[in-house]
């Protein structure tokens, strides 16, 4: 690996973006203070609309938004698949030189138990600098970001195209949200790019590190292993006991290591990501990008970072496992649910082909139950949005690296992606220390902090009027 030619490389970039920036930042004179101001009412009062997927709910927001949009002459249109879930697209429009750029953020919100919460999760506390809430991570801060973007945008007459789509049903309900606005209003959110969750900085000390944006994503199957047998009395052990060839089946493909394969997304991920580590860990990170050293680092991560070695391959969890109803009774049949997050390379059939081959036992059938997110392939890093994106970085974060990251989960990236936009993904600035305190997207006491937000709407804020300097 190049580290000097990875490092010009950031260097030049730097000097590129460096120019538009400061131009912009001279001609759009920001009072960045009334902006928190503004953008910190806005998101208490989607905080505290209560959006918990099911039911959703999500109409409330939408019609919130709307009306936010609509004191600064902003149309904003409703469009839904079911009551109560609208989805609100948005839009401020340049001078047609250039394709609209699309900013996402979804209204809905995983539930809670209260009982684990020490504030109430849908009143928007504010305590000790931080803003408690749930969706205050996931995804309620980029919903607030895109619709200042868009005020900010049209406030200062900025010649840009952006769409603002704010959509319903991302957590676990995507046929009413994103799917939904693609197969049926696909017009309306067109885009050359897509900007929405995903990413984040990591700061520590007070100073960020690196900012993380998400170019790619592993998408979801959802896999049922059904394993045959006779049925019997528990004192006439039998050679096709269903609940043994089924733990026999999920043994075989826990153990089971499917082919590593790198893309354009990963390898650039584990080079930038040597050079802000540690020796140790920077010898693995190099060590990952070598075919001598490869096997050796895959099995470090597989048994010390899973979070790594979750990105290098597809994987299999078993999560669910059933069979039988008497202690004394042997079932005719016993399932399991697999958990399987792909590559965005894999071509499911052969997949389900490479598992049946690997249980080698046709008393186990293989039924797959669909695949929540379509696949796509990783957005470049060598285009005119990625480099802005770096650039925007360098210059709110000048000690910091972009990582351009491959997330082992999904969102609704995924179905831009699919049709062939590209999309990266971005997020707020979190404390390292607080990553293992609890307090995340989807955890309890969900929270996010104060300063995060300004600076999520400072990033998009730059990319946009960057992209909208350049040529």
């Amino acid at each position: 690996m190049n580290t000097g030619g990875i490092m010009r490389r950031f260097f030049i970039i730097f000097l590129i973006g460096w120019p538009v920036l400061s131009q912009s930042q001279d001609r759009y004179l920001v009072d960045w203070d009334a902006v928190s101001d503004e953008a910190l009412s806005h998101f208490t009062e989607l905080l505290r609309i209560n959006t918990t997927n099911p039911p959703g709910n999500e109409t409330a927001v939408a019609n919130y938004l709307r009306n936010a949009l609509a004191r600064d002459e902003i149309e904003g249109r409703l469009y839904a698949l079911e009551p109560g879930r609208d989805n609100l697209v948005a839009r401020v429009t340049g001078n047609g030189s250039k394709l609209p750029i699309l900013i996402m953020g979804h209204t809905d919100v995983v539930g809670v138990q209260r009982e684990n919460w020490s504030v109430e999760p849908f009143d928007a506390v504010r305590r000790d600098g931080y803003i408690y809430g749930r969706g205050s991570l996931d995804d309620k801060d980029s919903v607030t970001a895109g619709l200042m973007l868009l005020l900010m945008l049209k406030r200062y007459q900025v010649e840009l195209d952006v769409i603002f789509l704010a959509e319903a049903g991302e957590e676990g309900t995507p046929h009413v949200g994103i799917d939904f606005m693609v197969n049926e209003h696909w017009n309306e959110i067109d885009s050359q790019y897509c900007l929405a969750e995903g990413g984040g900085a990591v700061a520590r000390d007070g100073q960020v590190r690196y900012v993380s944006i998400a170019t790619a994503e592993k998408f979801p199957m959802r896999v049922q292993l059904v394993a045959h047998g006779t049925a019997g009395h528990g004192s006439a052990p039998r050679v096709d006991n269903a609940i043994a060839a089924l733990s026999a089946a999920v043994a075989k493909l826990a153990a089971w290591q499917p082919p590593m394969r790198l893309n354009d997304t990963t390898e650039a991920y584990f080079e930038r990501l040597a050079t802000i580590s540690p020796e140790e860990d920077a010898i693995r990170y190099r060590g990952i990008l070598d075919p001598d050293q490869q096997a050796r680092v895959q099995q470090y991560f597989a048994i010390n970072d899973p979070r790594h070695y979750s990105i290098l391959r597809t994987g299999i969890s078993p999560t669910i496992i059933s069979g039988g109803f008497r202690r004394n009774v042997i079932p005719t049949q016993a399932e399991a649910t697999l958990d399987i997050r792909a590559l965005p390379d894999e071509d499911p059939e052969d997949f389900y082909d490479d598992m049946a081959a690997v249980i080698n036992n046709p008393n186990v059938e293989i039924i797959p139950e669909g695949i929540y997110r379509p696949p796509g392939q990783p957005s470049s890093i060598d285009n005119e949005m990625f480099q802005m994106i770096e650039s925007v970085n360098a210059r709110l974060f000048p000690q910091a690296i972009t990582l351009p990251t491959m997330m082992a989960g999904s969102t609704d990236k995924a179905q831009m992606r699919a049709a062939g936009v590209p999309c990266y993904g971005f997020g707020p600035v979190l404390n390292e220390e607080d990553l293992g305190a609890g307090g995340g997207a989807h955890g309890d006491d969900e929270r996010i902090p104060e300063d995060s937000l300004l600076q999520l709407i400072q990033f998009l804020w730059y990319t946009m009027i960057g992209i909208a300097g350049t040529p």
